[in-house]
């Protein structure tokens, strides 16, 4: 696919990854769709993304609600005129142990708000907008792909129950969109990052960050632009689909 004016529409677009997946595209003459509940961060990427042979247009949704994924996904192909990519990029994170305990006598669990919370957005929200940008991609009889960025901790990551299910879910259903959605001439992939260079990290303790980019064969995190490089690739490259592609510097969970 040559991404000059194709609408792509990213969501958790309003920093980060999201961010700079939506500048990439727009670098190459991408039209982007952008959808966070940041209307602030939505601007700043807006901005940041308009250029004089592109669209660029925001959206502010909750994608684990099923109405307003369903009406902005309908929006986006009427201000648009069509939907050629999605890229779901949005998450959270709320880790803790399964359970703590000390003495035989149990200190703390991972709530089932801390669960269902990462689900909801992680997993949930993934299949709602990957459903409804299929359906207009369809209705609209307009080839197109999906990628669906999963994470290295898909594997199992201790503290991280809740959001190593939902990565290995959403790679799952990676592959089983790719099986589904050929028919219609939809591809569908996902890019599973390891540790990438973005606020979370920025926020971390030296000490902690340094540990943490021992453990990487390669010595430092991934950059946020060697995610959107991936992502670019997937899009122009018509022969890759339900296929999960490690970003990661080497390291294994």
């Amino acid at each position: 696919m040559n991404l000059s004016n194709k609408t792509i529409a990213i969501t958790g677009s309003a920093r980060g990854l999201g961010r700079a997946m939506a500048q990439s595209f727009a670098e190459h003459g991408a039209n982007i769709a952008l959808i966070d509940l940041s209307e602030e961060g939505l601007k700043q990427s807006q901005q940041l993304c308009q250029t004089e042979s592109n669209q660029v247009k925001f959206y502010l949704t909750n994608v684990a609600d099923e109405q307003q994924v369903i009406e902005t996904f309908q929006q986006i192909s009427q201000d648009f005129g069509q939907l050629d990519g999605l890229v779901n990029n949005a998450g959270i994170i709320k880790d803790g142990l399964l359970l703590k305990a000390k003495d035989g006598k149990i200190d703390k669990r991972m709530s089932l708000s801390q669960w269902q919370a990462v689900i909801d957005v992680n997993l949930t929200g993934v299949f709602l907008c990957g459903r409804e940008a299929a359906t207009q991609m369809v209705e609209h009889q307009n080839p197109g792909v999906i990628i669906n960025i999963s994470s290295v901790s898909r594997a199992g990551n201790i503290g991280q129950s809740n959001y190593s299910a939902a990565k290995a879910g959403v790679a799952a259903m990676t592959i089983t969109w790719a099986k589904e959605l050929a028919r219609y001439g939809i591809r569908a992939a996902a890019i599973a990052p390891g540790f990438i260079q973005t606020e979370i990290l920025d926020a971390m303790k030296p000490e902690a960050l340094k540990k943490m980019t021992d453990s990487i064969p390669l010595k430092r995190t991934g950059q946020a632009e060697e995610i959107a490089h991936t992502a670019r690739f997937i899009f122009e490259n018509d022969y890759i689909t339900g296929r999960v592609i490690e970003v990661d510097g080497g390291i294994r969970m």
